[in-house]
């Protein structure tokens, strides 16, 4: 009788002490999940709690459950739970944009690439045939296009076909005869390629900026469908934060247009581009900061791409006979360093685009000059290709953060050395490298040139290899990072790059309720099976999204 009566007295203590604890309110809770907090001690936890989008309590599965209410619990079912993805540099708009436009990517000969024009063509009302994502590099003959087939295709319909990189661009002659464009044109950054007196219809860097001044503008309909469909794909894989590189002031415009609507939930951190109107309101009117959207940033570019040989490079490229050919710078010095001072000066970020290794010397001696007294305003070099042996140690001593697309290396090994020859290839996608001298690198893909996946990015960080495992050995693997590493790059790494390391890219109390939830554990799983690795669960403050 006594222990019957010691049992419900225990019993009745116990509800009290769980009705007193369980006192808190939050809007969601997650359990029963192997979360990395990805914090200052890398550590692990079992539950969190999310209310008013943001996390108020992370800890063991008990504490939570016991100290916390709330209308919504998921089960996690002992999933994998990180911070939300924050792709550090990429063009979120355009991404959109293309996903409108005729898909060239992954195409194997420019035959390929003629029969998705025509099939396009024929479901299409518009003047103008845009499209992009060719790559003259997967193809069996590795030579620029020629626009004869286009030409003869549409006489009188202009067409427009972006290389993968964004560095070069097919047009026939109705889009050259709309652009002006003869054999006497001249443009400086740029090249117009001809052969035997004639105009191939490939165009270089600054030269595509004759066919693009005169391209209709996106309507405003066409630009939401774009930003709400890159969003759809982006929270898919992952992502609740991009870094959109290189945007208009219209284009912010109607970003925070349909951020105010709930339409658009994805955080952006917009880079401007290098353009009169931007500065002409943005120097006047400073930064502009939201939860969801931040514009501190303008985008430069130094030079072009190493795949279409606008690259700026130190020594000639090595597959160019007869050369030299060094690339190009795509502005004047004093233009960099004009404008840079003014942005100095009124505290927004600077983040310029060098891929060749004389680039990328040219912008740290200009950052030299500017970041002397100001040790932390995290300026940023995108991409950071090929860095001369004696520039790396530049960005620790500088305090310059590389901003690096590991699928880019992938992508390049099969033509990277033939570009740049074996003992210089050696210093190029030196990551290990850059991480090492800054003590941190923000990751990102640079979509649409490469795949939104950041589990690619990841992958590709800590492998060295394609999606076929290859090559075995991992490509110039001493500049893979480890697995912490890349995922700090692609969190809290990429928030620090973006002066949002107090909001995000971290599971903290008081941070962004930004999570992302995967089937398998990233940081132990065997590295084969990482590209198979699926996403479950993507949460932006506190919201299911996908």
């Amino acid at each position: 009788m006594m222990k019957n009566f010691f049992a419900i007295i225990v019993l009745f203590v116990l509800a009290l002490t769980s009705c007193h604890f369980k006192n808190k309110d939050a809007d969601l809770i997650l359990h029963n999940a192997v979360i990395y907090a990805v914090d200052d001690s890398f550590n692990t936890y079992e539950a969190l709690a999310i209310k008013d989008g943001r996390i108020i309590a992370i800890g063991k599965e008990r504490e939570i459950l016991n100290e916390y209410n709330a209308p919504k619990v998921i089960d996690c079912g002992k999933k994998f739970i990180y911070p939300g993805f924050i792709d550090a540099h990429c063009h979120f708009l355009g991404y959109g944009r293309t996903l409108q436009q005729v898909n060239l990517v992954g195409t194997t000969s420019f035959d390929e690439v003629i029969q998705k024009v025509v099939e396009h063509a024929k479901l299409s009302t518009d003047e103008w045939i845009t499209g992009r994502g060719w790559d003259q590099n997967d193809w069996a003959v590795q030579e620029f296009p020629d626009r004869q087939i286009l030409d003869s295709l549409f006489p009188n319909r202009p067409v427009m076909l972006k290389r993968i990189d964004g560095h070069a661009m097919l047009v026939n002659e109705k889009a050259l005869e709309l652009a002006g464009i003869n054999l006497a044109t001249t443009v400086e950054g740029g090249t117009i390629v001809y052969q035997n007196g004639r105009l191939t219809g490939v165009l270089v860097d600054n030269a595509m900026n004759l066919v693009e001044n005169i391209l209709p503008h996106p309507t405003k309909e066409f630009d939401i469908r774009a930003l709400l469909d890159a969003q759809k794909n982006c929270f898919n894989v992952g992502l609740t934060t991009v870094d959109d590189a290189g945007i208009m002031k219209e284009d912010i415009d109607l970003i925070k247009e349909l951020h105010a609507k709930g339409d658009l939930k994805m955080r952006i951190y917009a880079m401007l581009s290098d353009q009169k109107s931007n500065y002409d309101y943005y120097l006047q009117h400073g930064i502009d900061t939201t939860d969801r959207l931040s514009v501190r940033a303008f985008k430069f570019y130094a030079d072009g791409a190493l795949g279409s040989r606008g690259a700026c490079l130190l020594a000639p490229y090595s597959d160019v006979m007869p050369g030299p050919v060094y690339g190009m710078l795509l502005d004047s010095i004093t233009h960099f360093r004009r404008s840079m001072w003014e942005l100095r000066e009124r505290g927004f970020q600077v983040c310029t685009h060098a891929i060749g290794d004389s680039a990328n010397r040219a912008i740290l001696n200009i950052y030299e000059e500017m970041t002397a007294d100001l040790p932390d305003l995290r300026w940023r070099i995108e991409h950071a290709q090929v860095v001369h042996e004696n520039d790396l140690p530049r960005f620790g001593k500088l305090n310059i953060i590389p901003s690096i697309q590991p699928t880019h290396a992938t992508s390049d090994m099969p033509w990277a050395e033939l570009r740049l020859g074996r003992n210089r290839v050696r210093r190029a996608y030196t990551y290990r490298e850059l991480k090492e001298q800054m003590g941190m690198t923000a990751l990102g893909t640079d979509f649409p040139i490469e795949d939104i996946s950041p589990i690619k990015t990841f992958y590709a960080a800590v492998s060295r290899k394609d999606l076929n495992g290859q090559p075995e050995e991992g490509w110039q693997k001493e500049n893979a990072l480890t697995r912490e590493d890349a995922l700090r790059g692609m969190t809290i790494w990429a928030a620090i790059a973006n002066f949002e390391e107090n909001k995000k890219g971290s599971l903290e109390v008081g941070k962004f309720a930004d999570i992302v939830m995967l089937d398998r554990d990233i940081l132990k799983v065997e590295e084969k099976d990482l590209p198979a690795t699926e996403v479950l669960m993507t949460i932006v403050g506190g919201e299911v999204v996908k």
